[in-house]
């Protein structure tokens, strides 16, 4: 249901979001096979992984081909006119695309939980997130809000024609928005009842909470806030360093900021991250931790 210019970041996102909500039950199922002292299970038959390729093949990319063929100016961010623009193979690549991503964002995290990376593992989401943001608030040329914001490629001619406001007031009551809003209420809230469920099943198991630092309330809102909303906020901030610096210096800065701020070892992000009780120690620690 987004726009297919951002659809693979927010797949793979989505994909890292959904493994890192279930890192703590992902332990355990790694644990059991390891305890069993035989491979009986394959990645197949993990649930969580199967979960999140059902999400998507029945979720993300019906809803995405939905909009494509319902205004395929607007699914395209005004690059095609019509569904003659599109040529019809991309279609075909645009719906395997997206399972691949979500499945691909799913285990790159995955793997990181394994080794006991799960802070890495984090960076995935944000990552994922912060380049679907970028795409649709700065895009490649400057106008991705406005490519967000209109419905064909007239409306983005216009757009310097008329307020802000009165350009908003006209894609907010256009038949794109009403399907936009129909479909994000079933997409993204069968995401987030499956991320936040996902958290509250793994903070039942035994030593979550010695992890988790704080109410489980204002630790669903602190996920929340590192996977969507820091994403967000670097994306307009980068957006406004490219359009004050340029793209060569803006960039630059943007990484300086975001390196402090991520991956330094006492960083707040670091700091949040660890209220929440996602697992940071490899899996066969807590074995061994159990066994001395």
């Amino acid at each position: 249901m987004i726009q297919i210019q951002a659809a693979l970041f927010w797949a793979y996102a989505t994909g890292a979001t959904f493994a890192v909500s279930a890192a703590r039950q992902l332990q355990w199922w790694q644990r059991s096979v390891h305890e069993e002292g035989v491979r009986t299970r394959s990645h197949a038959a993990n649930p969580y992984l199967m979960l999140t390729a059902l999400f998507t093949a029945v979720l993300l990319v019906p809803t995405g081909l939905f909009m494509m063929w319902q205004n395929p100016s607007w699914a395209t961010m005004q690059v095609a006119r019509d569904h003659h623009g599109i040529w019809a193979g991309f279609v075909l690549l645009y719906a395997g695309g997206t399972v691949v991503a979500a499945l691909l964002g799913f285990l790159v995290a995955q793997a990181l939980v394994l080794v006991g990376a799960g802070y890495w593992a984090y960076l995935q989401c944000v990552g994922g997130h912060f380049l679907l943001f970028g795409v649709l608030i700065h895009g490649w040329d400057g106008t991705g809000y406005r490519r967000l914001l209109t419905t064909n490629q007239g409306a983005l001619r216009d757009w310097p024609r008329d307020s802000v406001v009165n350009n908003l007031l006209h894609f907010l009551t256009s038949g794109t928005f009403l399907a936009l809003l129909v479909l994000g209420a079933a997409v993204v809230g069968t995401m987030l009842i499956t991320q936040i469920g996902w958290l509250l099943e793994g903070w039942q198991l035994p030593g979550a909470d010695e992890d988790r630092k704080v109410a489980r309330v204002l630790a669903v809102a602190i996920a929340a806030a590192g996977v969507y909303g820091l994403p967000f906020a670097g994306a307009v901030g980068a957006s406004l360093l490219v359009r004050l610096a340029g793209w060569p210096l803006g960039l630059a800065a943007f990484a300086a900021v975001a390196g402090f701020a991520l991956l330094t070892r006492r960083s707040p992000v670091r700091l949040l991250y660890g209220l929440v009780g996602v697992p940071k120690r490899h899996w066969k620690a807590d074995l061994d931790l159990e066994l001395t």
